[in-house]
């Protein structure tokens, strides 16, 4: 299998005010995040990828296109690595969410949890895996592929690849424009 290279985007406003953004659109990049994401680029520069791919909110364009303008590569949209579909707390301040029972749910049983009038982290990290599943099954082992996307999805998805349990996936840390190695061994059955 390839080798895939996770990246999360880099800082906008609502992480700076500790916002939930979710899946809302027009939600870009600050000028912080700006420099992350150019930083990143050139730290890729030289790097042997072979292809780029991205979620398609804003945030994860925006960090992508100097990554495929460093490396002269197209960065091709996946729906698979969008945001986790927080529904109805999309936009909403952290400090609010907390004060919510279900807030518990999600820092000690993320497993049980179904955002209200979004998905579960389960149907998230299945998608996020299977997106990957799917990469891999386009690429030739050894080749290294970037993918762009968001701190929950790249988690969930590093989560189920070691063998994390579902609840503790929140314990794995995830920095904006940081990069995840995560190197999956095929299973060869005799």
């Amino acid at each position: 299998m390839p080798l895939f290279l996770l990246v999360r985007h880099g800082e906008n406003d609502y992480i700076s005010q500790n916002r939930l953004a979710g899946r809302l659109p027009g939600v870009h990049l600050n000028r912080k995040g700006i420099e992350q994401a150019e930083l990143v680029a050139k730290y890729l520069k030289e790097a042997p990828v072979k292809a780029i791919y991205s979620s398609p909110l804003e945030r994860a364009l925006e960090t992508a296109a100097p990554i495929g303008q460093a490396l002269s590569l197209p960065v091709q949209i996946r729906e698979g690595l969008i945001e986790v579909d927080v529904g109805e707390w999309q936009g909403k301040k952290l400090g609010g969410l907390r004060r919510l029972k279900l807030w518990k749910v999600v820092q000690t049983r993320p497993s049980r949890l179904k955002f209200p009038g979004g998905e579960s982290f389960l149907e998230a990290q299945k998608r996020i895996c299977d997106q990957l599943d799917h990469l891999a099954s386009q690429h030739e082992s050894k080749e290294i592929i970037v993918c762009i996307s968001h701190a929950d999805p790249i988690r969930l998805a590093v989560a189920f690849h070691v063998g994390l349990p579902l609840d503790f996936f929140q314990r794995l840390f995830v920095a904006p424009a940081s990069i995840t190695a995560l190197d999956v061994q095929e299973l060869k059955v005799d």
